[in-house]
């Protein structure tokens, strides 16, 4: 499974933000942007917030790595 704080990264990333930006819109210090792409996972209401402040459904793509993950396992059995 995909990290969330690499996945929360990439998004990041392609939007094309600055540390600063993110830092001001989550009330946070630049640091703790940092310590968030290293997560492996992550409080639902901070996560709620970046989803909306990225403007992503973090949760899907949670979601979408939870089926697949389903369908193998049924198919193992």
């Amino acid at each position: 499974m995909t990290p969330i704080g690499e996945l929360i990264k990439i998004e990041f990333l392609k939007q094309e933000r600055s540390i600063v930006w993110f830092a001001r819109k989550l009330a946070c210090d630049r640091t703790n942007i940092y310590r968030i792409f290293e997560k492996h996972s992550i409080d639902t209401d901070q996560l709620m917030r970046i989803s909306i402040i990225l403007n992503h459904n973090f949760f899907d793509d949670l979601s979408r790595e939870a089926e697949e993950k389903i369908s193998v396992k049924k198919m193992q059995q």
